[in-house]
């Protein structure tokens, strides 16, 4: 009985309503899709639509800043290489190109979608070349792990890598370089034990004032000053949000690393970010693994401007799922984190993220297809709950009905267990990626009758049976029993004569009235799917007249970059971005290449640090300029898309009588809501020598591909080819097994040739790649049937 009433009683102030947020985290451990190879930001993007009618409204996505072994991120190596950079022989991340990574927040914000960035900030990993070459100091201190790699040097526009040798990697001078006393142990912070300073995924930083110092070894070796890696850890939180243009951030591993830091660069980001601030509700979730009253504490203590997963509430959970019926359902409210929300005048605001699996509780063993074999548990954070449990459902019902922002996991909401299809989908096909229809229905009903603009009220507790209100909104049943339905009378907020349906289809066509006491009989299934469209261990209980409206409005996408010669990187395999403005030239720099919708205003901003400098900006598509803007100090136009297309930035002095100066170039755009990214692939490296001017000058003529339509129709395609030179071509066609299905000899001249290829046999339906390797032009297009 305490326990009811407690729950109760946290809700008897004045209610104005939470946000209605829902996020989905877009991967699982080790994701992968042969049709996106280190392209998660081409398949999220693809899969947005979906993600936008089912009500998703936040995107959790995985790190995406340079491994070097192009893991799934989360061994960091340079914090600014959003694979733009060509280091370690590889310019791309998993989640793909620094292009394709801005399209895909921009496609999600034109889905009403917002992007939730994975960061890592307790650890960096894999110092030196791409043998290893010049990532170890002798000198420094060692922690029994990382054998003293701790040289960290990047490649920038000043430094391209030339090789991949010791004195080359120690000679780039790209931003944050960090040495040995960056780390544990450090002469001001010598110990390797304890949660802040034990040293587990890598070189373990220290965020403490006194950690700072020079490399023994390196050749690009500047001094660093006092607070080095917390203040500039600051500043890169802040450079992140401007250049990607994310909402708000999962933060890696909290536990791991001082409260104190993290408060800092949460601030940062929510007050000191310049337009990029995203305010006191801005959305920001810890992982800190531990008790209620621990996760509570770490909240105060970062003062509560991010909330945790609430581990405790999932171990309830999880004993519910692994109890097989045993559990009193009953005592899950009891299990919750008390540290839920924040008040920010008279809106309340959710911190708390209940939550059912993640990729650290969820580590299966894979068949060649993708199928669970297994699992392996050792590997495992906390104990997997299995998508195909009876009680997964009741899980995600419990996870929906309490305080927070639930987070769905993707494999729980997809089923890319069982298809044979987990590596080989397309995330547009949903017979190919098929949802659990529990799952969704549950966001559906999350969603479109608010479960959070009604309080909090536990309603009915027993040992099988356990009742939520959100009080005027739904009320939630959740039986665990997996054959017995669960009828017990509860009362309610809603008013006498309010006649209920169930939206979960359970209970069929059945509508009940509230009586005068303002209570009905709530009915329950059980967990065996044999209810009304096979659903398992919930009811959801609204009025038959509920407004279920809900909608996720598009918005438009900013994105910031910094013109500087520390970043970016001028390597002929890098996207050649970056640099600043070089002194006594107008040679153009590229800034960056955004993904625009035909008929949406694209807003430029520039930003010079010296204002007396005339500079000009332009956009550009297919290599033409289409806008100029040209000016002294700060610079604002407005130019309309024409087509949906990739338009490209550049910059450079108006007079070659400028000095050298960093110039932050700002834009405002809107990315259409379907991406068909497999028709729109990664511009690539652009150089300045490709751009035509408006008055079509003629310049050299870059090897490039694209075919169309894609998808394509089972008698052939067109192949439209730009070449510099006159030569013979040789075309391949593989499929996925690297299999040829086709292949032709042609000449073809400088300039564009539109070639069509009609296939002597229907090939089956999937992906293909087309090769061109005299042009060095690889394209992947679909077929379909």
């Amino acid at each position: 009985m305490f326990r009811r009433l407690f729950v109760i009683g946290l809700m008897l102030f004045s209610f104005q309503g939470f946000a209605q947020q829902m996020v989905l985290q877009g991967f699982w451990w080790d994701y992968w899709n042969t049709n996106y190879p280190n392209e998660w930001s081409n398949y999220l993007a693809d899969l947005a639509p979906r993600l936008q009618q089912m009500g998703i409204s936040d995107v959790w996505v995985p790190p995406n800043i340079k491994n070097g072994n192009q893991g799934d991120g989360y061994a960091p190596f340079d914090d600014y290489d959003l694979g733009d950079k060509y280091q370690k022989t590889i310019l791309r991340t998993r989640s793909g190109d620094k292009d394709e990574l801005l399209r895909m927040v921009a496609v999600l914000h034109a889905n009403g979608i917002g992007v939730v960035q994975d960061i890592v900030l307790n650890h960096l990993d894999d110092a030196g070349s791409a043998s290893g070459a010049g990532g170890q100091d002798p000198a420094a201190w060692d922690d029994n792990v990382t054998n003293r790699y701790k040289n960290f040097r990047f490649s920038c526009f000043a430094t391209p890598a030339t090789d991949e040798s010791a004195s080359d990697y120690l000679s780039r001078k790209g931003r944050f370089s960090k040495n040995w006393q960056n780390f544990h142990p450090t002469p001001a912070d010598n110990s390797v034990t304890g949660d802040w300073n034990v040293v587990l995924f890598g070189p373990d930083i220290s965020y403490v004032d006194g950690a700072y110092g020079q490399s023994s070894n390196a050749i690009y070796n500047p001094l660093q000053d006092s607070g080095y890696m917390r203040t500039n850890t600051r500043q890169w939180c802040v450079w992140y949000k401007k250049q990607m243009g994310f909402d708000g951030g999962r933060w890696d591993a909290v536990k791991n690393y001082p409260y104190w830091a993290v408060e800092d660069f949460l601030y940062n980001l929510q007050h000191n970010a310049g337009w990029a601030t995203g305010g006191d509700a801005m959305f920001n979730v810890g992982e800190w693994v531990g008790s209620a009253s621990d996760e509570d504490t770490y909240e105060t203590n970062v003062n509560n401007r991010e909330g945790t997963f609430d581990f405790a509430l999932r171990d309830g959970i999880y004993q519910m799922v692994s109890g097989g019926g045993s559990f009193d359902i009953g005592t899950i409210p009891g299990f919750q984190q008390n540290n839920r929300f924040i008040t920010i005048g008279s809106q309340l605001i959710y911190r708390t993220c209940p939550f059912v699996n993640s990729h650290d509780s969820f580590r299966p063993q894979l068949d060649a297809n993708g199928n669970i074999t297994g699992w392996n548990t050792s590997s495992e954070l906390i104990p997997h709950i299995d998508p195909s449990d009876v009680r997964l459902s009741a899980a995600y019902a419990i996870a929906f009905a309490v305080d927070g922002n639930p987070v769905v996991f993707f494999e729980d909401l997809f089923d890319v267990e069982s298809t044979g299809k987990r590596f080989s989908h397309l995330p547009t096909n949903a017979a190919d990626l098929p949802i659990r229809s529990d799952i969704a229905n549950l966001i559906w009903c999350h969603q479109h009758l608010n479960f959070k603009g009604g309080a909090y009220k536990v309603r009915y507790q027993a040992t099988d049976h356990l009742v939520i209100e959100r009080s005027g909104k739904a009320v939630i049943g959740i039986n665990d029993n997996y054959t017995a339905w669960q009828n017990n009378y509860v009362l309610t907020d809603f008013a006498p004569g309010t006649q209920l349906k169930d939206y979960s289809g359970a209970n069929g066509t059945s509508v009940l009235t509230v009586d005068g006491s303002g209570g009905f009989n709530i009915n329950t299934p059980p967990c065996n799917g044999t209810a009304a469209q096979g659903r398992k261990g919930y009811s959801v209980w609204a009025p038959v007249s509920a407004a279920t409206g809900f909608s996720l409005p598009a918005y438009s996408t900013t994105q910031e970059w910094d013109m500087a010669d520390d970043l970016g990187d001028s390597h002929a395999s890098s996207l050649g971005q970056g640099g600043a403005l070089p002194a006594n030239s107008t040679a153009c720099r590229i800034v960056g290449n955004i993904f625009a919708s035909a008929g949406s205003p694209v807003t430029v901003n520039v930003y010079p640090t010296d204002t007396t400098q005339n500079v000009t900006v332009e956009l550009l598509k297919n290599n033409v300029v289409v806008y100029t803007l040209q000016g002294t100090g700060f610079l604002s136009g407005n130019y309309t898309a024409t087509d949906t297309s990739w338009y490209t930035a550049v910059i450079k002095n108006t007079s070659a009588a400028n000095h050298t100066q960093e110039v932050y170039v700002k834009l405002n755009y809107n990315a259409p809501v379907v991406a068909s990214t497999l028709r729109h692939p990664s511009p690539g490296n652009i150089a300045c020598a490709d751009i035509l001017t408006n008055a079509g000058t003629q310049q050299p003529v870059k090897n490039k591909g694209s075919v169309y339509p894609n998808p394509a129709p089972a008698n052939g395609i067109h192949l439209v080819l730009s070449s510099g030179e006159e030569k013979n071509i040789s075309i391949h066609i593989y499929n996925t097994l690297g299999q040829p299905v086709y292949y032709e000899n042609i000449n073809v001249y400088r300039g564009s040739t539109d070639k069509q290829i009609i296939f002597p046999q229907p090939p089956a339906a999937g992906l293909y790649v087309l090769s061109v390797p005299e042009l060095g032009i690889n394209i992947r297009f679909i077929v379909e049937k």
